[in-house]
């Protein structure tokens, strides 16, 4: 899929903008919300830039933001499968059952899940989340690297709930080319279109 935009440095062409922020939990993933709950607009003043896909509140984690509507529609459309990293603790040590049915398929009730990526991961240096995970003293917890093609409504959550290990914590780790790496909650640095993606008009 090739759009038609550009990025460039020269005066008078156009430049694709790209943020990634590292949302923090219960952060609503848009910038307006009439109850007055936390949203983007308490960590981001940049004119024109909108969330590509969501996030959802309870979730941490990398959002993607743009003033391109090609680009923000190639990351946020499920027919383009661009991957998308999540790290999730979970209750309990999964199986070598339940990796497998998180990797080949699970069925939820609007459907069987695509083919993901599932794997037990140590666990990773991250922030401490505020309020803590409720976790219970007997049952322990354990990291999950599984990286998805599509986007369904709380899919990760309902994946391991559907394989007997509740979802406690969701990081997005990465979302296609773009990675989390040293943000922590809150902040925000600037990012850059792939070249492949970038066509000439």
């Amino acid at each position: 899929m090739m759009l038609t935009c550009r990025q460039s440095g020269k005066v008078g062409e156009p430049r694709v903008r790209i943020i990634l922020l590292n949302k923090p939990f219960n952060v609503l993933c848009q910038f307006t919300d009439p109850d007055g709950r936390a949203n983007l607009s308490g960590y981001l003043d940049i004119p024109q830039v909108y969330a590509a896909g969501r996030l959802d509140c309870d979730s941490e984690g990398l959002v993607v933001l743009t003033d391109s509507g090609p680009v923000q529609h190639r990351i946020a459309d499920p027919r383009t499968k661009l991957p998308k990293t999540y790290w999730v603790q979970v209750e309990g040590v999964p199986t070598a059952e339940a990796i497998r049915q998180l990797s080949t398929g699970v069925p939820l009730r609007d459907g069987m899940t695509r083919p993901a990526r599932a794997a037990l991961m140590e666990s990773p240096e991250v922030w401490p989340r505020t309020p803590p995970i409720r976790a219970r003293l007997l049952i322990p917890t354990s990291w999950l690297s599984i990286t998805l093609t599509e986007g369904r409504n709380r899919q990760v959550r309902r994946m391991t709930a559907a394989v007997g290990f509740p979802t406690l914590r969701l990081i997005r780790h990465s979302i296609g080319p773009w990675q989390l790496e040293t943000l922590s909650p809150g902040q925000w640095r600037e990012g850059s279109v792939p070249t492949s993606w970038l066509g000439r008009r």
